[in-house]
């Protein structure tokens, strides 16, 4: 029997139904008729004093966050953000999508516009083009079903996009919306709705432990003070300057370490502490070259000794990366890595569901440890179990 596990691609999510609600329970955590209207200009930016109120989030975001999104109007059952510090004042999450790309935010102390504040970028890699954002937190509240914080683009403010995150009271849960406009195209409206509960702590105790996290600190690279170099952002056609706090560049490939240099981001990959590079090189064995290969990077194994999968199902909910390979690729390199120790495990998807299912082939379990600012390597072979 098939098991109810899947893991799809960068538009879609790794799937393992275990945590029960509805879309409409997490759809809206603010104004419900905030996806009305024409669209605005850009809107004032008044940045929270964190020495006042609001720092209480940096420590609140670290976790493992395990739950469903909604994305536009498609809800996957299964997804984890992976946030852990990577300074005493920075925490870190990425959604690792594979060939195609990847998307993250992340979340640091900083000073904008006179105040000391908490700023996030956000962006990533999507064939071929390069995108970083910042955000500024400009709400926090403590609403009646938890506390409350509103982070707007640094710039446009809550006229061009805005993420909000609450922690509902007494909980170990998160609920993670943002909203887009296109730039000014329209009034902004949800683009994602993640609504998950903090699993496996460890991962991010041991992280803060390294760091020191959390404190009220900023690191110097990320200190804008003096705000953004208005030579560098994102125009849009038609505009005469940046309407957001945006860096954007564009290439045939998907190679970070061009394009990164090339949008003017004033913070891009090189400029991370502790986080290492993995690749994973495949040696597909007898598989065909066009045979679909799923990758994951979890805490646990997802194979017993002998190379099938393992009856344990609480182990798939420790995957911490599940990128899905294009066909005929055989090597992959895993970028923004948190150091640890995990498992790799490579799936021949023979059935081409993007699901863990009888008759997929697997291997015995390779485990990796990564230290901090690593670039390693690791070699997938044996590929001949079939469950």
């Amino acid at each position: 029997m098939k098991k109810a596990i899947q893991f799809l691609s960068f538009s879609t999510v790794l799937s393992l139904v275990f945590i029960a609600c509805s879309a409409e329970d997490i759809r809206n955590i603010a104004d419900p008729n905030g996806e009305k209207g024409t669209p605005t200009q850009t809107t004032e930016v008044i940045p929270i004093d964190i020495n006042s109120d609001g720092f209480d989030f940096m420590a609140k975001m670290q976790g493992h966050w395990v739950g469903n999104n909604l994305v536009i109007n498609d809800e996957y059952p299964f997804f984890a953000w992976d946030y852990r510090a990577i300074s005493s004042s920075h925490t870190f999450g990425i959604h690792e999508g594979g060939s195609a790309g990847n998307l993250f935010t992340s979340f640091f102390v900083s000073n904008y516009k006179g105040k000391r504040t908490i700023m996030a970028r956000n962006g990533g890699l999507l064939n071929g083009i390069y995108r970083t954002s910042y955000f500024v937190l400009d709400k926090v509240e403590n609403k009646d079903n938890g506390r409350y914080y509103r982070l707007v683009d640094a710039i446009g403010g809550d006229g061009i996009m805005y993420m909000e995150l609450r922690f509902p009271n007494n909980t170990d849960s998160l609920y993670f919306n943002s909203y887009t406009s296109g730039l000014g195209n329209r009034i902004p409206n949800r683009h994602m709705t993640f609504k998950g509960k903090r699993m496996h702590s460890e991962l991010a105790e041991n992280a803060a432990s390294a760091t020191g996290y959390p404190q009220n600190t900023i690191d110097p690279e990320l200190d804008f003070t003096n705000g953004f170099n208005k030579d560098f952002l994102y125009v849009k056609e038609g505009l005469s300057q940046a309407n957001s706090a945006t860096f954007l560049a564009v290439q045939e490939t998907n190679n970070i370490f061009d394009l990164a240099p090339q949008s003017g981001d004033p913070y891009i990959i090189t400029d991370h502490p502790r986080l290492a590079y993995l690749q994973v090189n495949i040696d597909r064995g007898a598989l065909d070259n066009d045979q679909t290969l799923l990758l994951f990077l979890s805490r646990d194994p997802f194979t017993d000794t002998n190379g099938y999968f393992t009856s344990n199902l609480n182990a798939f909910k420790t995957a911490l990366h599940f990128p899905v390979l294009s066909i005929k690729e055989n090597q992959f390199l895993m970028t923004y890595m948190h150091p640890g120790t995990y498992y790799v495990t490579v799936v021949a998807d023979i059935d081409g569901d993007f699901s863990i299912s009888e008759g997929d082939i697997t291997h015995p379990p390779r485990k990796v440890t990564i230290e901090p600012l690593a670039e390693q390597q690791i070699t997938i072979d044996n590929i001949t179990i079939q469950n």
